[in-house]
């Protein structure tokens, strides 16, 4: 069938019951937040993982190291879209994204177990980065899996609505990943979880892929792919009809350069960048980054759900450019706002001695600690944390969360315009390896890029400038060959 051809499956999506559209929701969502928990808890510990898996001497490399770690799963998210995707245009949705879950949580579970570079040398973080390729692998084929799920259900005025819970389950996986570090830390002390505490959120995956698989191995598979497995048109090979097709190649193009590239880059920015911002650069005591961090999602989450529905009404396109425009015009002003909020004000009016370091309080209250940790090479490492009054935190929530919002519009109707680009016999393929390729390779890895820059320049605010260049070519190319998809009928 043409890829021009708006003929419909003869399954008539638009007859799903609601309470069964919420059920395949809530079915879907569960595994798929846990997935983004195991994938993102690696980001919200990475300065704790910098001293365990590489040489503690140099902070600074060690952390880059780090963030480089983190972000090899990300590219490695294309190479599982094409894996995962091919088998979800061929055996069906559900039997994929189950395949995905356990290799997630799997992987996930083993970095518990992993030996530290201290007991094993490099051995640790060679094991670290194959499981973290792993779990990219896995994520490659989760997302492209949920969203066609969900949306294949969803009626076709509704679908930007309905897929946008998908969307959020993002950050709620990050909101969880956070919750559970916080939780970890009030319980066991922070001492005994920088020591061994940090394996405990790794161990939990177990779990709760467990309880995952139990509820997504009752799921129907899709109605629209089985519809299409009985007309026996189901894709034979949907890597190469994927991209044997000039037409459609060239959607994947426009699909990852005028929307994907542009909402990762600011998603990434707005869950990651912000806050390895306050930690790394501007030196936020980490459980107060992290407090931040969670309240801003919180505040910041329902609006997925909120802009996926508006572009049922206003437009796919009209929402997301809205977003990158925002994201381009606002970020300097954001982190400026945020250093000045940060950086200390006045003269200190107290000083004195700790027992790891020394502390000086400022009038605008904030503290700033100096502590040193001895190194087994006989060198001391010191490390700055920054203490800030209450007032200086909801100004930090305010200015993430407004980062939050430009990300919810990017992202919030993706899903729905992804789908209704691309037919069903090739969507899983199609939709899948244009996202994770442009979230793996361009948004994934902005939060190292990011704070590479700053590291090489010495500034402060070089960093930004990446997540800016990128949501501002997303923008014009999006402006230029995007086209319109909302209420358009699923293509076979």
């Amino acid at each position: 069938m043409p890829l021009t051809s708006s003929s419909p499956t003869t399954f008539d999506n638009n007859a799903v019951s609601r309470s069964k559209l919420y059920k395949v929701i809530a079915a879907s969502s569960a595994g798929t937040v846990i997935e983004w928990y195991d994938f993102y808890i690696f980001g919200a510990l990475a300065a704790v993982l910098a001293g365990k898996f590489f040489p503690a001497d140099n902070p600074t490399a060690a952390f880059l190291s780090t963030l480089a770690t983190f972000g090899a799963g990300f590219v490695a998210r294309p190479f599982g879209a094409i894996v995962f995707g091919r088998l979800g245009d061929r055996i069906g949705r559900k039997y994929t994204f189950l395949l995905t879950l356990l290799l997630m949580g799997g992987s996930t579970f083993l970095i518990a177990l992993l030996p530290t570079y201290a007991a094993v040398g490099t051995l640790a973080p060679v094991l670290l980065v194959l499981l973290r390729i792993v779990q990219g692998l896995a994520l490659g084929g989760e997302y492209g899996g949920a969203a066609t799920y969900v949306a294949e259900h969803a009626p076709d005025h509704q679908r930007g609505r309905y897929t946008s819970y998908i969307q959020s389950t993002a950050a709620l996986g990050l909101l969880v990943s956070i919750g559970v570090i916080l939780s970890c830390q009030n319980v066991l002390g922070k001492p005994a979880f920088n020591d061994w505490g940090w394996r405990v959120p790794f161990a939990l995956s177990g779990l709760l892929v467990v309880v995952s698989y139990l509820i997504r191995r009752n799921m129907d598979e899709s109605p629209v792919f089985e519809e299409l497995k009985k007309q026996g048109a189901v894709s034979k090979s949907p890597l190469r009809e994927s991209f044997s097709d000039p037409r459609n190649v060239r959607l994947m193009l426009i699909a990852m350069f005028g929307a994907i590239v542009g909402q990762g880059a600011t998603w990434h920015t707005a869950q990651f960048y912000s806050q390895i911002f306050m930690t790394n650069t501007l030196h936020v005591e980490f459980e107060s980054a992290n407090q931040i961090m969670a309240i801003a999602l919180v505040l910041g989450t329902p609006f997925y759900v909120v802009f996926g529905a508006l572009s049922d009404h206003l437009g796919r396109k009209a929402v997301m450019m809205t977003g990158m425009a925002l994201a381009v015009v606002g970020y300097i002003p954001i982190y400026q706002a945020m250093d000045r909020v940060v950086t200390p004000s006045g003269t200190h009016v107290e000083a004195g001695q700790l027992e790891n370091g020394t502390f000086k309080r400022y009038e605008d209250d904030s503290v700033v600690r100096l502590l040193e940790t001895p190194q087994s090479n006989g060198q001391t490492v010191t490390k700055t944390e920054i203490l800030l009054p209450g007032r200086d935190k909801l100004a930090l929530i305010a200015l993430i969360f407004v980062q939050i919002l430009f990300a919810t519009m990017a992202y919030g109707p993706i899903a729905a315009f992804l789908v209704e680009v691309f037919p069903t016999k090739i969507r899983y393929t199609s939709l899948s390896v244009p996202y994770h390729f442009a979230n793996g390779v361009f948004g994934g890895c902005s939060p190292f890029v990011a704070t590479w820059l700053g590291a090489l320049t010495g500034s402060k605010l070089a960093g930004i400038y990446y997540p800016m260049f990128l949501a501002g070519l997303t923008l014009v190319v999006g402006l230029i060959f995007l086209k319109e998809t909302k209420g358009r009928r699923l293509r076979e």
